[in-house]
């Protein structure tokens, strides 16, 4: 499943292709053997020469592995730094998914707005609720109810706020949500938070980070 937001899903995941040390290494290695293979045989080439290529291999090599190595190291250092956040609440942009709990929003009004919509669509893009919400309202909990009061079925769900002063918009922007991480994993050289749905996001893209029990008064 795939969204239009900042998340991802693990089930369309692009496999892993090779770095750009391992090319220059493969490359290498395929001339020094059509080198030799094509080589005179009236005139061949000296061994000092060949030598000096080995070397040169060899130093490849190395710097491949090292590479690797730093590459691999770092990813251990993150996942060991991202550990302390599983569990935790992740503020991030994009949307939430709904699984009937209320969701932990963080509206930010324009400054000197009179009127505030909260404006909820889901994966479609259709706007599925809107309500006035209080200009100076910095939390708020979203229920998962449309505007008719009925429950909304389990799903990713975005948010975005309008601010208007007498009567004309004065920005749109998207509010963010407080989201459980339940799993930090490291792919492709990117360190993933794992979310509730089936969703992943990069570590980069959470702007707070909270513990459970701290919920927003509405």
């Amino acid at each position: 499943m795939e969204i239009a937001s900042s998340f991802g899903s693990f089930g369309s995941s692009a496999s892993a292709t090779g770095t750009p040390e391992q090319s220059d290494f493969v490359t290498f290695l395929r001339m020094l053997t059509t080198q030799m293979q094509n080589q005179d045989p009236l005139n061949p080439q000296s061994a000092s020469d060949f030598a000096v290529q080995l070397a040169t291999f060899a130093g490849v090599e190395q710097q491949t592995y090292t590479n690797q190595l730093l590459a691999s190291m770092l990813g251990q250092t993150g996942l060991a730094d991202l550990g302390g956040w599983v569990g935790m609440e992740a503020r991030i942009y994009g949307g939430a998914h709904f699984d009937g709990t209320p969701i932990a929003l963080t509206p930010d009004p324009a400054l000197g707005a009179e009127s505030v919509t909260l404006v909820v669509r889901d994966e479609e893009g259709r706007i599925v609720d809107s309500r006035t919400l209080d200009p100076q309202a910095q939390s708020y909990s979203w229920d998962g109810r449309d505007g008719d009061g009925a429950l909304l079925p389990p799903g990713t769900y975005s948010f975005e706020i309008d601010s208007t002063l007498d009567g004309e918009t004065l920005d749109t922007q998207p509010v963010a949500a407080y989201v459980p991480i339940l799993e930090a994993r490291y792919e492709n050289g990117m360190t993933l938070l794992v979310l509730p749905g089936g969703l992943y996001v990069e570590s980069s893209q959470v702007t707070g980070l909270r513990r459970p029990e701290a919920e927003p008064a509405n």
